[in-house]
């Protein structure tokens, strides 16, 4: 009986640990243990110098995610209304870096001067941002359709 036993712990044991694979190099004959694939790399994140109000915070934010939305959750009080990039209530110059902005409504040449929209800008780099008044963008952007 204590032979019977052992041998059904001896199964149990088995059927309960995950099974040994091993790979065979077809060049060479060897085998080798399966390995785990490499983790994936944390995001990105980059730091943005938010300049608003007399006052600069930097905070990071990583590269899928808005410029926008992070200084909401850091808990700046930036102009915003729709989020989606077509409003122009959260506008803001480029100081100094990158951002993507392609999701926003501005046009090229605007984009080439420097104007961004929080909402729609994603950070390529450190970079500074300035929220300015929403006026001073729709006079440009205005300023550019007429072309």
């Amino acid at each position: 009986m204590a032979a019977a036993a052992a041998s059904l712990l001896h199964l149990a044991t088995s059927a309960c640990s995950p099974p040994r694979v091993r790979l065979v190099c077809p060049t060479t004959g060897r085998r080798s243990p399966l390995r785990a694939a490499p983790a994936p790399p944390p995001p990105r994140a980059y730091k943005v110098t938010i300049e608003h109000g007399g006052e600069s915070r930097v905070v990071e934010v990583e590269e899928g995610e808005t410029i926008l939305s992070r200084a909401l959750d850091e808990g700046i009080d930036v102009p915003h209304d729709c989020k989606l990039g077509v409003c122009m209530t959260c506008p803001a110059r480029l100081v100094a870096g990158e951002v993507d902005q392609s999701d926003g409504m501005l046009s090229d040449d605007v984009v080439a001067q420097g104007y961004a929209l929080l909402c729609a800008s994603y950070p390529r780099s450190d970079c500074t941002i300035r929220v300015i008044p929403e006026d001073e963008l729709l006079k440009v952007q205005l300023a550019t359709a007429d072309d």
